[in-house]
């Protein structure tokens, strides 16, 4: 799909996933977020316990659907929120978001994604995983969901960095981050790619790094997250300590501007700052006014006269 930049609709500097979205299907469409009941690698002992050191106690799915109903009883349930805020005509991607939605047996995920993509106006498929918790024939199951319908499988690298990856307790490495993708992408499946801004110990100079290493690869699209602090995890005790500070805003933005400038302009940018849940978070508190990140990320990209991909270099 070809990418005009700036916007001629929405005036913005990057690809929105909401534009790509409705470019491809004719109509506004969002995601419905659910809970498989997925576990961890990281949380049940066979790569690490205690899961990431920012990871909440619903696996960084809090905003999902409710554990104890059905798949179909989770997506009703989201979707009539979805449609308070959207309206009724609306088109749906079912998101498995809470912990590793691939880490089960193929007989599980066939039937909760089969359930999902047989819900009404549902288009896609979304699924979040870790690079190291896809196996051949998982590969090749959702080989085949992609050929049936619009599927991206999100892929949470975080870092390139190993050395961060080893500090927020991560269990995997940049080069298992390689086989996983090679592995999907080796058969066409659509990546995005999960990275958080301002872990522990990181500069923006790694931070940008990160992204220039995710630039050379086929990507189908990013997600920039903010690194919330939320009071439960390990990262607010350490944070809590001294051992590390939080972003500010005026950085974050200024980082983001940076980033969307390495990055290729055909690949989608999904998120551009992450939701915490408000009730437990602990910093940084700018965080909660979402719209005012937005905007000043729109605001920089204008003063600096720059859209997405005015720097990237390809390999």
């Amino acid at each position: 799909m070809d990418i005009t930049l700036p916007d001629r609709v929405t005036g913005k500097r990057y690809n929105t996933q909401n534009a790509y979205l409705k470019a491809r299907f004719g109509k506004k469409t969002v995601k419905v977020s659910l809970n498989g009941g997925f576990s961890c690698p990281n949380i049940d002992g066979t790569k690490g316990v205690g899961g990431c050191t920012y990871c909440s106690a619903r696996g960084s799915g809090d905003f999902g659907g409710d554990l104890e109903k059905s798949i179909a009883e989770q997506f009703a349930a989201v979707k009539s929120s979805l449609e308070r805020k959207w309206g009724t005509d609306l088109l749906y991607i079912p998101y498995f978001q809470a912990n590793t939605n691939t880490y089960a047996p193929l007989d599980k995920l066939k039937r909760l994604f089969g359930e999902a993509l047989s819900q009404e106006n549902a288009v896609g498929l979304a699924v979040s995983t870790r690079p190291d918790c896809i196996s051949e024939k998982t590969a090749d199951y959702l080989a085949e969901l992609s050929r049936q319908t619009y599927l991206t499988v999100e892929l949470g690298l975080q870092t390139v960095h190993d050395i961060t990856a080893e500090k927020i307790n991560r269990c995997h490495t940049y080069a298992d981050f390689l086989h996983g993708y090679g592995v999907l992408k080796e058969r066409g499946i659509n990546v995005c790619v999960h990275i958080i801004n301002g872990l522990p110990g990181e500069n923006r100079e790694m931070m940008l790094e990160t992204v220039r290493k995710i630039s050379t690869l086929d990507i189908h699209a990013v997600k920039i997250h903010l690194l919330h602090i939320i009071r439960g995890t390990v990262l607010a005790e350490q944070f809590l300590r001294g051992e590390f500070s939080e972003m500010s805003m005026e950085d974050y933005i200024e980082t983001v501007c940076d980033q969307l400038e390495l990055l290729p302009q055909n690949v989608i940018i999904e998120r551009l700052t992450g939701d915490g849940d408000k009730s437990s978070l602990i910093a940084p508190l700018w965080s909660r006014d979402k719209k005012s990140v937005l905007n000043g990320i729109d605001k920089e990209l204008r003063r600096r006269g720059t859209v997405q991909g005015d720097r990237f270099v390809k390999a």
